[in-house]
Order: C-alpha cells, then structure tokens, then sequence
C-alpha cells in the first residue's frame, strides 16, 4: 500500500516558509519575494455537463493592488491588480499550491488550483478524471472566468506544476501516451527487486483493465498505434513535474510523445515514487527537445516539508515558468545546468 506523503499536511510550514523566512535566498534569488501581493478566490465552482455534471471546484491566487496584503499573506476577495495584467496562469492542485502559488503570485503569476484532487493509496480511475478536470477548468476560466478575473488570466500562456501524484498529471497533460501494452506488461511480470506495495500500487488498474478503458471512453482509448490520446491542450506551454510518477503507464513511447519544455525534479532517496523507476525513467525517455532534470541528491519523497528545499524549488519554478510563459530569458541562468552544478547537493540529469 502506498504511503501518503506528508504534502497534504504541511499547513503550519506554509506559514514559516514565508519568503523573508526562506533560507539561502543569495544562493537562490529567486526564492525571495516577487513585487506583487497576493489575493485569493476561494470555490470557484464549474459543472462539466459533458461528464455527468461533475463538479469541479477551484482556488485561484492573483495579483492585488490591495495594500492591506503584506508579502505574500492573500487577502480574500483583493481587487485585482490589472496593471501588468493578464498574466500567465499556473495551474496545479490546489493542495500543491499552498505551498506554491502565494510565491508564484507575487513574481507576477495567477495560480489555478483544483480542490478536489489529491494523492491516493492506489491508482485508479482518478489517473483519467483529474487531467480531464484540469483541461476543462482550463477552458472556463479562459471562456469564463470569475467576474473579477476579468482581463487578469492569460489562459494562452499557461504552465502546470504537480509534486507526487500531481506530477503524474503535469505528465499527462504534457503530451504523455497512456501505452497499454507496456503498462500491462510490466505488471503482469514486475522485477522481484521491486517493493510489493509499489506495485499494488501502480499496478491496481491492470486487475480491471477493461473496467478503467470502459471509464475512460472510445475517444480516449482508440488509436491506429495502439497509445491513447493525449489528454492535453495547447495552451499548457511548460510543465514541472516534482517527485513524480507515471512511468509504467506511459511507457517509453508514451513518454515519446511529450512535445513542450520539462523541467523534472528529482529527489534521489525517494521511497516513495522511486527515483530510478519513476523520475530517471520518466526523463531518458522523454521525447521533449526542451527538457532538463534537477536531482536532489540525498532527498526523500518528503522534501517538499523541509523549507530549504522548498526554497530552491520556488527559485527554479520561478526561473522555468518565467523563462517559457513571461519572456523573461535572463532566467534561463537560474535553471541551467551550469547553475545547478555550482549548487552543493544537486545534481543536473540523471544521479548515479
């Protein structure tokens, strides 16, 4: 059974990685502060009529002129700060962004988080629903957006940022292939080096293969290479998957088929999306022409809790969404490899 980590958890360190708290911000710039302050939207809700009504809820952080916010602390129903507006959309779960998004608004970002996804202890048809849930709050709040996100949201240019299960879905709605094939090849004969709990894990839909086909539909399923379709949309430019996972169900061709920016964090302890089967894997077989791994080195599945790590994340999603969604090409610098190896304990690429 796969162990739930600690990112649901984290409330109480949201308030101490306040970003004059985080530490080695000289080492890492861009984990400081941004300019703006931050407002927050709180049950955005949309109905999917096309999915049996299914209710999709959101939080959305934004940019406020308001005066009262200090720092990065939201202010509930702010009025927008229309003056660099729009501004390019973040979207992640919204229990990622509560580590994130206060952060990514104040460097000029607004942040959609959907509130009805998080981690589970097997995989399951939510492995369909969720990156479905975010290509339609993808599509309202371009068409749709709440009456005071009006003129604020640049739906064209937007990224998608995911930790753990959420980075399968920056997989997914990268331009990933489920590849049935491989997927069920691998769990009908999984290595016997492999933890047992990992593999009930992963491998839970391959039990009832044609129940999870049948939920997924015939649009999604039927192919003339055999992969399914994407579940993606143009306008997600960038995508960061963090810890992730997702490797066996997309499978080296699958995986080919990723065509925008990547940038791959990886810790390379990590009992829990294990760093060899699931980041290293996910990233040799990427087909991306833009693509990079940062490697944690030493770190485990729960380094988002430690606020040095967090830190440095911040900085480098900063630096990768800046680079790809605000033009901002002097970033680069802040997530080369040059500038990854200057760093003690990380590593650029695969870690051996």
């Amino acid at each position: 059974m796969k162990r739930t980590p600690s990112i649901i958890l984290s409330f109480s360190l949201l308030v101490l990685c306040g970003c004059s708290l985080l530490p080695g911000a000289d080492d890492y710039p861009l984990a400081e502060a941004g300019p703006y302050h931050v407002g927050i939207l709180k049950m955005v809700g949309y109905e999917d009529a096309s999915r049996d009504g299914r209710q999709i809820y959101l939080t959305i952080w934004y940019p406020t002129r308001s005066q009262e916010a200090i720092g990065i602390e939201s202010l509930v129903d702010a009025p927008p700060d229309l003056t660099a507006a729009p501004y390019p959309l973040i979207i992640s779960s919204t229990q990622l962004g509560f580590f994130f998004a206060q952060h990514m608004v104040s460097h000029g970002f607004v942040v959609m988080g959907l509130n009805n996804q998080g981690p589970s202890n097997l995989w399951g048809e939510w492995l369909i629903d969720y990156p479905l849930d975010i290509l339609f709050a993808l599509d309202q709040v371009a068409s749709h957006p709440p009456e005071v996100m009006e003129g604020m949201i640049d739906a064209e240019y937007a990224g998608f940022m995911g930790y753990s299960f959420d980075g399968y879905n920056a997989l997914a709605v990268s331009g990933a292939r489920v590849d049935p094939e491989y997927y069920l090849s691998q769990c009908s004969n999984p290595a016997s080096t492999l933890p047992a709990w990992w593999i009930e894990y992963i491998c839970t839909p391959a039990s009832d293969w044609e129940a999870f086909v049948s939920h997924a539909g015939a649009d999604l399923t039927t192919s003339n290479d055999g992969l399914w379709q994407p579940m993606t949309d143009e306008r997600i430019r960038a995508v960061m998957p963090m810890a992730p996972e997702g490797a066996w169900l997309f499978g080296e061709r699958g995986l080919a088929a990723v065509d925008r920016p990547v940038l791959i964090i990886g810790a390379t302890a990590d009992t829990i999306n294990l760093y060899d089967q699931e980041a290293c894997f996910i990233y040799d077989n990427l087909g991306a022409q833009d693509k990079g791994m940062i490697s944690f080195v030493d770190q485990v599945h729960g380094m988002i809790d430690d606020p040095d790590m967090l830190a440095r994340m911040k900085h480098f999603a900063v630096a990768f969404f800046g680079y790809h969604l605000q033009e901002k090409t002097e970033y680069l610098e802040f997530f080369s490899r040059q500038y990854v190896l200057r760093h003690d304990g990380l590593a650029w690429g695969v870690y051996r």
